[in-house]
């Protein structure tokens, strides 16, 4: 099995005793990528925050969208199709999950996909997205729901 590395690092901006220190710092992955990461404004206040930032959730939902649709990709090729372009604009949802505990506790993704040649129908693109959920080693990590809806705003639960 593979091995996935992130280094995380964080300097105290002088202000840590008070409470209000900076939360920003960065990821930096073994391909060499650096991203900056900080709290989320929504839950740290600004400047404590940095907007810029891309906080954990977002991290998280996009990590999940990511991994689905580089399977939905696969399988669309497999399956014979021609994907010219694909786009999700994902949305995590933050709530109280059954411990009562603060969690991401949805994920819905919505990808707008484009093909060029033939088009799936729509029970093609549902067993497309199922089985790109059930191979997505970040869905499967998750306990969070993670909902597929679709460009025409029908939704299928993924989890």
């Amino acid at each position: 099995m593979a091995r996935h590395d992130a280094i995380v690092s964080w300097v105290s901006d002088g202000k840590f005793t008070s409470g209000k220190y900076s939360r920003g710092h960065e990821w930096r992955f073994d391909g060499g990528a650096v991203v900056r990461g900080s709290s989320s404004p929504s839950v740290v206040p600004l400047p404590m925050s940095d907007p810029a930032g891309v906080d954990p959730e977002e991290a998280l939902v996009a990590s999940a969208s990511s991994c689905h649709m580089l399977w939905f990709l696969a399988l669309a090729q497999n399956a014979g199709l021609d994907v010219l372009s694909y786009r999700d604009e994902a949305v995590g949802q933050m709530g109280k999950d059954e411990r009562g505990r603060i969690s991401l506790t949805r994920i819905t993704l919505r990808p707008d996909i484009v093909f060029a040649g033939r088009q799936p129908n729509t029970a093609e693109l549902e067993t497309l997205h199922h089985e790109a959920h059930e191979k997505c080693f970040i869905a499967n990590s998750l306990r969070s729901e993670i909902v597929v809806e679709s460009a025409t705003g029908g939704s299928q639960s993924a989890a």
